[in-house]
């Protein structure tokens, strides 16, 4: 598959949290201890087969990116 979505890192799935219309699927980033929270339609995530331990490539598509600094 080819994507034009440059923004792609690769993990694992550590949650799959089921509701009745949505779904949040947590995937710890290869690498280290980042973790990215997606919401998904739960047809979507029951369609993909989620699973907790699965590798999975997270897309990031946005018009905006925001830094923060202390």
């Amino acid at each position: 598959m080819r994507l034009s979505t440059r923004n792609q890192l690769k993990g694992t799935i550590t949650e799959v949290n089921l509701g009745s219309v949505m779904a949040i699927v947590k995937v710890r980033l290869d690498g280290g201890d980042q973790v990215v929270t997606s919401s998904v339609t739960k047809d979507a995530a029951e369609e993909l087969g989620l699973e907790v331990g699965q590798s999975a490539t997270v897309f990031i598509k946005s018009t905006e990116v925001t830094i923060g600094v202390e």
